[in-house]
């Protein structure tokens, strides 16, 4: 990745289990395409008096967005009253990989469409 992963917190305490979470996260997109050239994970409780991620019953926003060639991905998922921030940062990240995907599928076809024509 050419520009460092930025990793925010707003309105919940900063947690280094969640962090590590992220970064392992991020490397599995990098796996499926890399040429990612930034990403920014926002984790950010819906509650002003809330600063527990691990607490059920506190609704938790995951925004990612993921930088590519000539494009902006992004994911924003909100967890439920019954998901802990991890299950909000797992549905995030599997909608992020499906773009990904996607994302590297047309790429890969467009160099595919270059060379042949």
């Amino acid at each position: 990745m050419q520009n460092p992963l930025q990793i925010t917190f707003h309105g919940i305490d900063h947690s280094e289990a969640v962090e590590t979470r992220v970064r392992e996260k991020v490397a599995k997109l990098e796996q499926f395409f890399d040429r990612i050239t930034g990403c920014r994970v926002a984790i950010e409780s819906n509650h002003k008096n809330s600063s527990n991620l691990h607490h059920k019953g506190d609704s938790v926003l995951v925004r990612i967005d993921v930088t590519v060639p000539g494009q902006e991905l992004v994911v924003k998922r909100e967890s439920d009253e019954h998901e802990d921030v991890y299950a909000a940062l797992k549905g995030a990240f599997q909608a992020m990989e499906r773009q990904v995907k996607e994302y590297a599928e047309r790429a890969r076809g467009d160099v595919k469409a270059r060379a042949n024509g």
